[in-house]
């Protein structure tokens, strides 16, 4: 089991951390109980399951008087043998008080004084986990996109994972845009098989009805300029820390043109890069016109 203990001042991102470290695969708890730490490694090292593998808890202010407790636990834990790291995420004062004065928030410890002195007392009270931290990051001018990154460096360990997971999905337009999706094609220009009856009944995984869908060419040519656009996309998605993409792909009633173009983009995201991809027809199934 690897155990990641993200902490740092409130302010400085570790919430924004957490789910990260979540969608490269890590099992995050926030704020758990400091005397349950113990008895909740115990339970996950005995644990096969693979979302036992990877473990993050954040731990920080909140833990009040137990807090130090947790220098002993740590200990512990390292005599054990266990593959513990703590990342700390740190921030200038000025910027973690004008953090708090942004989102109009009263930091934990300032009770009626000014923010400032409620840092004061965080940074002396989380002294000993930064002097144990094995990673130190200053978001002070980090972007979200920019923490993203330095936490895919630290912790995929030279992983090939671009961090975004796609879904191709055909849909019919009489039933309504896909609430959730992010770019959304119209593929009703193209050769409708429903007109023909010995396709009427079949669906856009029928060979005939795809060839049907892409004769004259039209076809063809869309997905060659719809590859091109989501090839140049994609690495600008990661790039900007995307970790969620939906393709919607839609025609009248989302059986026969939609699924047929779907299908055959899916198909070209599993050969030209490596990916978290599936296909879901949203309507095929549906009754037709």
């Amino acid at each position: 089991m690897k155990l990641v203990i993200v902490t740092g001042m409130s302010g400085a991102g570790k919430t924004v951390a957490l789910k990260m470290l979540e969608d490269v695969g890590y099992y995050c708890v926030d704020n758990l109980p400091i005397l349950l730490m113990r008895e909740f490694a115990s339970l996950l090292e005995g644990n096969s399951e693979r979302n036992s593998d990877r473990v993050a808890l954040g731990i920080d202010i909140r833990s009040g008087q137990d807090l130090p407790l947790f220098n002993d636990i740590l200990k512990d834990w390292r005599r054990q043998g266990i593959d513990c790291r703590i990342l700390f995420l740190d921030s200038s004062d000025e910027m973690l008080i004008k953090r708090y004065k942004e989102t109009r928030r009263s930091h934990p410890l300032a009770g009626m004084n000014r923010i400032d002195q409620g840092i004061l007392k965080e940074r002396e009270k989380l002294a000993f986990l930064k002097e144990e931290a094995d990673y130190i990051i200053d978001t002070s001018k980090l972007l979200t996109k920019d923490l993203r990154q330095e936490i895919e460096k630290l912790f995929l360990e030279n992983q090939n994972f671009d961090n975004l997971f796609i879904t191709v999905l055909s849909f019919g337009f009489k039933y309504g845009i896909p609430a959730d999706a992010d770019l959304v094609f119209d593929v009703r220009f193209l050769p409708n098989p429903y007109y023909v009856d010995e396709l009427k009944d079949k669906t856009g995984e029928n060979r005939a009805v795809q060839e049907y869908v892409m004769r004259g060419g039209t076809g063809y040519q869309f997905l060659t300029k719809l590859y091109d656009m989501i090839d140049f996309l994609i690495p600008n998605y990661v790039k900007e820390g995307k970790n969620q993409l939906v393709i919607a792909v839609g025609c009248t009633g989302g059986r026969h043109r939609s699924v047929t173009m779907a299908g055959a983009l899916y198909q070209h995201l599993q050969v030209s890069r490596q990916l978290g991809l599936k296909l879901e027809h949203r309507d095929m199934d549906r009754n037709s016109r």
